[in-house]
């Protein structure tokens, strides 16, 4: 893993560097894998792990304090640290024909900071559904929102034979368009901020019931979930031959409406849901409603996961670009613990017994 973060450039001067960068570097990852929250912990790691870091990497002046963490992570460039993950990513995995990529956003809740008027940062992330795997991230500017990021997050993906799915936010013509150029299909969400077609999209499946769905010929998929008290119902239909659309022609491959009605009976108490959607996949209703659950489930694999198990709401890093680089940490901790097959554990267990077996951890670092 390390060659991948080898030719990072370091962002100190030199005679202030008593420590390599990519023993830094080395150890953070390291650390972050096996439980580390924070610079104290990564420290901590480092000194624990002294006798056993010495036999591969220099250290010649001995573990980095939590600042000299602290400090370089605050001033690498993530732009740079993002290309070192995607490489160690792409040695890593083959993403599947039809895999789902989900783009989604979370925000890191106590990475703001009242005294210098610095918001807390929000993240965009791509995450492999089948692979378990983030595939990028890319920061927020704090004066735009997730529509400007999102593209930038796309560059960096191949997205060849992939369905990308993205919430309302995201559902923009250019990022259709730029889906459909890297060779993905889009699942978009419709809402109101579509205007138009949002309206045309709602109307056209208001109108089936009245004109018979079966002269429409839509097609179908009903599923129904049970689990600690709750039952759940989901109903997807699709719709093709939408050309004839307001603002149709100005979507990308624009293929497929569907409307999915969620229904969710939680101790006697009955709620509904109905959602539109947009796409370019064929209309193949079992295949759409299945993406669709897919987008919906990244909550749990991933901002769930880094909330439980890497406690990422409580981290207080917040210096420069440090909260970013520590987010692609995580990332990258997450993603490497779920290659790991052998070990039938949760995340947060996995990070437990990686840092007490190091042997187990080099399983962990080869997937």
């Amino acid at each position: 893993m390390a060659a991948h973060f080898a030719d990072i450039d370091d962002p100190r001067i030199d005679r202030s560097k008593d420590h390599l960068l990519i023993d830094i570097l080395t150890i953070a990852i390291l650390a972050v894998i096996c439980g580390a929250d924070g610079w104290v912990g990564i420290e901590t790691y480092g000194k624990a792990k002294y006798d056993w870091l010495k036999t591969f990497l220099a250290l010649p002046q001995g573990i980095p304090s939590h600042d000299t963490f602290g400090r370089v992570f605050a001033r690498l460039d993530p732009e740079q640290l993002q290309q070192c993950f995607l490489r160690w990513v792409r040695s890593i995995s083959r993403l599947t024909a039809g895999e789902v990529i989900a783009i989604d956003g979370k925000t890191v809740r106590r990475s703001y900071d009242q005294g210098q008027g610095k918001g807390a940062i929000h993240m965009v992330s791509a995450w492999a559904s089948q692979n378990r795997l983030v595939l990028g991230q890319r920061k927020v500017d704090e004066k735009s929102n997730e529509i400007t990021a999102i593209p930038e997050l796309l560059k960096v993906l191949d997205l060849h034979g992939c369905i990308v799915t993205i919430d309302a936010m995201g559902t923009q013509k250019t990022i259709a368009e730029q889906i459909v150029q890297q060779g993905g299909d889009y699942v978009l969400a419709l809402k109101g901020n579509q205007g138009n077609l949002f309206e045309a999209v709602q109307q056209r499946f208001e109108a089936a019931p009245a004109q018979d769905y079966q002269a429409l010929e839509p097609d179908v998929d009903e599923t129904t979930e049970t689990g600690h008290g709750r039952l759940e119902t989901r109903r997807c239909w699709c719709l093709g031959g939408v050309a004839d659309l307001i603002d149709a022609e100005q979507w990308t491959h624009l293929t497929s409406i569907a409307k999915v009605e969620s229904q969710r009976t939680i101790d006697g108490q009955t709620s509904a849901e109905v959602r539109y959607y947009i796409s370019s996949l064929a209309p193949d209703a079992e295949r759409l409603a299945s993406s669709i659950r897919t987008h919906w489930s990244v909550e749990n694999p991933l901002h769930w996961v880094l909330d439980v198990a890497f406690q990422e709401d409580d981290c207080r890093i917040r210096t420069d670009h440090a909260p970013e680089n520590f987010t692609l940490l995580r990332h990258l901790a997450l993603s490497a613990l779920n290659q790991e097959k052998t070990a039938k554990l949760g995340i947060k267990n996995k990070r437990l017994r990686a840092g007490w077996d190091d042997d187990y951890l080099l399983k962990v670092l080869t997937g």
